[in-house]
Formats: C-alpha cells, structure tokens, sequence
C-alpha cells in the first residue's frame, strides 16, 4: 500500500512559518518529502535558523519575507515561488497576529482592520495566487488556520474571533469550487496552543485560560501540525 503521508515531489508553501504552529507545519511537510516554501513577515533570523536547520538534515526547505496582507507582497512571493519552487501543489495558511484583549469600545479601526488583513485577506490573497493552477493541474490542496474561537467566540476578542470566522466561511464555500477538480479545502481550529502568541498574555490570563480546558494544559505545535 502506498504510504498516504509520502509526500516526495510535492511541493508546498506555508505562510507564518518561521514559528509556532508555521514553523512546525514546515518541518513535518518536508520531512514527509516536501519541496517546502515558507515566508515571515520581519523575523529573518528564526526564518533562516530554521532552513539551515532542515537543509542540514537534508531537506528541501526556502525561504522568503511577505506581508500576506499586501496584494503588491503576496504577488511577489507568487513570483518567487515560480523561479525557485516551480509549480505549488499545498497552501498552508498560517500567518497570524495577536491582536491582545480588548473590550469592542476600545477597538480601533485600524485594529480591525490590522487582524483581518493578516488573517482573511491574507488566507485570501496567498490562496488565490496558487488556487487556478491547481485547479488546472486537478490536484491540490489548501489547509487554513482558523481557530475555536471561530467558533465560540471570546470577551476582548471580536476582531479576532471575526477574522477566524471569516476563514471558516471561506474555506467551506471554496472547497465547493475546488473538490470537483481534486483540490481539497480545509481548515483546522486549535484551541489555546504554546506559541509566542498565546504565551504574550499575562500570567492570570494564562491561569485563567488554563482553567477552562478539559486537559488542564495548552497544546502544542507538534500536536497540531500533523492535522
């Protein structure tokens, strides 16, 4: 039987992945054989860490900066990807922000409009460079980072839970669209997870997070990634 998980002439792009859920997403794919492109936005130093770490082991791994939320940056690391990873067969959507707790009367415009920039436009903007092509290639597949608080929603948190929402929304609606012709569509929604995001948060926030879960604990990137 073929093995599900060989993923050898495959190629992928990962966005956010320099750490946390991102960085981790990039090793697992490569290490199941990926050809693996991931972009940060302004943190070079882990980015480069990182690749050398997974050249060093023998895998295939490049690396580049974009702002998911420009249309003029995404367009760029389209070019990129076409001169040094030729076709893309996975999207992974993982770059994120934090946008920290705040009541909805004390939330800006510019707050707003920062988190669904990175988070919607940016899963919208890096899907829709690659998506035609897959579609035309009958393979694919686009794996969006969405939340549970998509889904149950949180205090301080509209911008954020309205951001995930929307990735929700449109990973459902495109998989429509793109199942037909073999390009699969999916989203995964982590709870609280150990990254530096999470961990941003005070002390009694984190206790009090902590409280709320069945486990008693955050998850982990490694339990994450092989979603």
């Amino acid at each position: 039987m073929k093995n599900q998980f060989d993923l050898t002439d495959r190629v992928a792009i990962v966005t956010g992945g320099s750490k946390g859920i991102g960085a981790e997403i990039v090793r697992i794919l490569a290490a199941h054989g990926a050809t693996v492109g991931f972009c940060h936005r302004g943190d070079g130093g882990n980015a480069s860490h990182l690749e050398k770490d997974l050249r060093k082991e023998g895998l295939r791994t490049f690396q580049t900066e974009c702002d998911v939320s420009s249309q003029e940056q995404v367009a760029a690391m389209g070019r990129w990807a076409s001169e040094v990873l030729g076709h893309v067969d996975i999207v992974v959507n993982c770059a994120g922000i934090g946008g920290g707790d705040r009541p909805f009367g004390k939330l800006s415009v510019a707050d707003w409009d920062q988190m669904l920039g990175v988070h919607l436009r940016g899963t919208f903007l890096v899907t829709h460079q690659f998506f035609d092509k897959m579609m035309e290639r009958n393979w694919g597949r686009v794996i969006n980072l969405a939340s549970q608080l998509a889904y149950k929603g949180a205090p301080g948190l509209a911008h954020y839970c309205a951001a995930k929402a929307g990735i929700v929304g449109f990973t459902r609606a495109l998989s429509y669209e793109g199942a037909p012709k073999g390009v699969m569509v999916n989203a995964i929604a982590p709870g609280p997870v150990e990254t530096d995001l999470l961990m941003a948060h005070s002390d009694d926030w984190l206790a009090m997070k902590r409280s709320q879960l069945p486990v008693q604990r955050f998850g982990k990137v490694t339990e994450i990634a092989p979603t």
